[in-house]
């Protein structure tokens, strides 16, 4: 084997940076062999469009995503994952229109569900929010790189987010199937249980719940409920969520009896302000696009933030180490579409023949 020429290497990086590829990370050259072997993981032409961004002319083509997942340090064998994660979050309305050069800076949520969690090793478990994971990591990150590179949404360019997300485009989970005490959130939108498949939707910000106080599921829910209804996170009258649960918060609740439909109705009661709370940081009169109502201040009552009767009103996952009462808020940017979009596997090499 040749030896590995480090100058060679920090060449081609430096050449990346300098082309405007690069969202600050050093990234990974892409020659043709390279990319040969992302493209050869799908049946799918290169040429096929998966994502259009009217707003700016700009499209993005099967080959297109497969040198940003080459850029962003993902292995082959991850790029269907990375497809499917891509055409999950393309059903979401914001994905496809200006979401992405939002003031609010919205970040991806991903999350991967069945035996490609394993097989590829994603992070399911603990710090599954933080780094240190190749799968995790790289998948989320070629997300942003398509936006960025295909997109051509750059900060300070297109991207107009006012502070953004720091975690913007590491926000890749696995669901801890195996803890959780509810079926895959890829079942709830139709996926058969132990098929791969991923979920994806746009988020505002990310919050913690530390609740290890309490063994009353109803304390314990009416914790997040305060988080859903802080003031802060108002922009509109109603808004989506979700949450990641540990898996300690999960069997909490299930063992006394909730569901995640259940969860959602106790949430969705519960999760609010009472107007005058609003009146006093002067968001009382939200309309449902945020403009004031013009009829000026609502009623007094309560103001409830998750739009009534809505099932994608909330994301519910389950994720994390069962070593703490410590799970997730989040906060959706549009509307959760409530899909989810099987892995496809790798087509069979020429001449081989199925078992």
């Amino acid at each position: 084997m040749s030896e590995l020429d480090p100058d060679n290497a920090q060449a081609a990086i430096e050449h990346c940076y300098d082309q405007g590829w690069s969202d600050g990370l050093p990234l990974v050259p892409v020659s043709q062999p390279l990319l040969d072997r992302f493209l050869a993981t799908t049946a799918r032409d290169p040429g096929e469009v998966i994502g259009r961004l009217a707003a700016l002319d700009r499209h993005v083509t099967i080959e297109l995503a497969a040198i940003n997942a080459a850029l962003a340090g993902c292995k082959p064998e991850y790029f269907p994952v990375v497809l499917a994660a891509w055409e999950a979050l393309m059903a979401e309305r914001a994905a496809g229109g200006g979401g992405w050069q939002s003031t609010s800076g919205p970040a991806p949520l991903i999350v991967v569900n069945g035996p490609v969690r394993d097989e590829l090793g994603f992070n399911k478990a603990g710090g599954v929010f933080g780094p240190g994971f190749r799968a995790n990591a790289t998948v989320a990150r070629a997300l942003g790189l398509i936006v960025r590179n295909a997109f051509g949404v750059h900060p300070h360019v297109f991207e107009q987010a006012t502070q953004g997300l720091p975690g913007r485009w590491q926000m890749c989970i696995a669901e801890n199937e195996e803890e959780s005490p509810w079926p895959p959130l890829a079942a709830e939108a139709g996926i058969a249980p132990g098929t791969s498949a991923v979920s994806a939707t746009l988020l505002r910000t990310s919050e913690f719940v530390d609740n290890r106080h309490t063994s009353s599921a109803e304390q314990l829910l009416a914790d997040f409920a305060d988080t859903l209804g802080r003031s802060g996170a108002w922009i509109f009258r109603h808004g989506a969520a979700g949450i990641v649960f540990c898996p300690e918060h999960a069997q909490m609740l299930a063992a006394a009896g909730f569901t995640r439909d259940c969860v959602r109705a106790w949430l969705a009661e519960h999760s609010g302000r009472t107007v005058a709370e609003l009146a006093r940081v002067g968001k009382d009169g939200l309309g449902d696009r945020g403009a004031r109502h013009a009829s000026g201040e609502r009623a007094a009552g309560f103001d409830r933030v998750l739009a009534p009767d809505d099932p994608h009103h909330l994301l519910i996952a389950v994720a994390g180490a069962r070593n703490a009462g410590i799970s997730m808020v989040v906060r959706i940017f549009g509307a959760w579409s409530g899909t989810a979009v099987a892995v496809a596997p790798a087509p069979l090499p020429a001449g081989a023949v199925h078992g």
